[in-house]
């Protein structure tokens, strides 16, 4: 039998001790891999569907268009989550890695979307992809510049920026504001009624209840919005819910410009930093080494996947894919590392998203019901970014790169007629808080130069 130098070099990697049952290339028997495929989907679905609803609201699309956005990010996770479990070439983990849009996006893409409308985005989603692909390539090199403390920053404006885009949902969305029913005592009950029961399920000692605390709480939400009639049946019955959704290539055409490619590729640096985190986390608990030339193999297909997937995602109308980082809690609950398991994980993504009804139906969630559960999704974006800071040293240098980057960027976000006489170009990059105290902070850390006192 002919072995290949990747399998023989993978072969004798040594591999530590762990709990788990099944390790990365261990092929579970049908039903236990069936089972654990099913709780992954479970832990990521709504995370996967989110995106496309809250930039499909904050557009005001028509239920159609918003149906086939949340098929389509069905369907992309699907192929990318495929792709970085089995690595084809040099592109993949080749570990248990799930993949979907991160709402590190969603601000920038709302913007360019205001801009320029789908075409706009799925333009600049294309074309900035390839950014994430050279950070690859080279990523030694640059995590120089992008360190934990602006990885960090950005995190934190991106959480606070989209806690914005959550109470907009939770008060009845931009429709509630246009007829007078914005934050309405039944939109903010919805809304809190799913709040408090993500965060009951959260905090119960059943693992099950536990990674279904927000499907759960969705559908409660979802239940009681359909009794107080906030659910539109009559809209779903204009729509085609046989037959399949068939992936159609550059189907809402393509546009670009300047602002709305800086803006995204300032978040795929981001996500870059972000998947080599979570690639580093998979392979420890997977028992892999962190460390090594397997180790750099592993981080450099998964971040090039991210860009890859992402090209692919935008050729097929969604949305850019990175990797999910819950899936590696999942992993750690089940016992099961299995990329094998990862096969059957990107084939439901997929079948889901060729049957129009799931989209419809997702699509037909009153926004409260959306509002309540996003919203506490996003202020865990903003502790993430904290626990970043706090892992650093916060000396001088540290302070003044967060002030500037927090104050330009918050200051951008809380009070935007600041650019209404700059150009057109100047504002178009710099009216999201994101881009703003983003490079703020890339350059402050770059052009800052502190000695420290060393003196008691």
């Amino acid at each position: 039998m002919k072995i290949n130098s990747e399998e023989l070099e993978e072969t004798i990697e040594p591999v530590k001790k762990t709990d788990l049952i099944y390790g990365i290339d261990d092929r579970p028997p049908l039903k236990e891999a069936l089972f654990a495929a099913l709780q992954h989907l479970l832990a990521i679905f709504v995370a996967i569907i989110t995106p496309p609803l809250i930039i499909a609201g904050a557009l005001k699309l028509d239920l159609e268009t918003t149906g086939f956005l949340v098929s389509m990010a069905l369907f992309a996770s699907g192929v990318s989550t495929f792709i970085q479990c089995r690595r084809i070439g040099p592109v993949g983990a080749k570990l248990l890695c799930i993949q979907g849009t991160s709402f590190s996006f969603i601000g920038p893409i709302i913007s360019a979307g205001l801009a320029g409308g789908l075409p706009l985005i799925f333009g600049a989603c294309i074309a900035a992809a390839p950014i994430e692909m050279v950070i690859s390539r080279t990523f030694k090199y640059m995590r120089s510049v992008i360190t934990p403390l602006v990885s960090g920053i950005v995190v934190v404006l991106i959480g606070l920026s989209l806690i914005k885009v959550g109470v907009v949902s939770c008060g009845g969305g931009y429709g509630a504001m246009d007829d007078g029913t914005f934050g309405s005592l039944r939109n903010l009950g919805v809304a809190a009624t799913v709040l408090l029961s993500v965060l009951f399920f959260n905090r119960c000692k059943n693992k099950y209840l536990r990674m279904s605390s927000i499907v759960l709480g969705l559908c409660i939400g979802y239940a009681l919005a359909y009794f107080l009639g906030m659910v539109d049946m009559a809209a779903a019955s204009s729509q085609s819910l046989t037959g399949f959704n068939i992936p159609m290539p550059f189907k809402y055409g393509l546009d670009l410009n300047i602002p709305a490619f800086i803006a995204i590729g300032l978040v795929y640096l981001i996500t870059a930093i972000e998947a080599t985190g979570d690639v580093t986390a998979n392979s420890m608990i997977s028992g892999k080494s962190i460390e090594g030339e397997s180790y750099l193999k592993r981080v450099s297909g998964g971040v090039l996947a991210d860009g890859v997937n992402s090209f692919i995602a935008g050729i097929f109308n969604s949305f850019p894919n990175s990797i999910f980082a819950q899936n590696n809690g999942i992993i750690q609950l089940t016992g099961v590392a299995s990329r094998y398991v990862g096969y059957y994980i990107a084939g439901m993504l997929v079948l889901l998203g060729l049957f129009p009804i799931v989209g419809v139906v997702f699509s037909l969630m009153p926004d409260p019901v959306l509002g309540g559960a996003t919203l506490l999704m996003f202020g865990t974006v903003a502790a993430a970014g904290i626990r970043i800071i706090a892992s650093q040293e916060i000396n001088r240098k540290a302070t003044l790169v967060l002030a500037v980057s927090l104050s330009l960027g918050l200051g951008v976000e809380l009070m935007p007629d600041i650019l209404n006489t700059a150009p057109q170009a100047i504002k178009g990059i710099f009216s999201s808080g994101i881009t703003t105290g983003g490079l703020a902070a890339i350059f402050a850390n770059v052009l800052i130069r502190v000695k420290e006192d060393k003196t008691e």
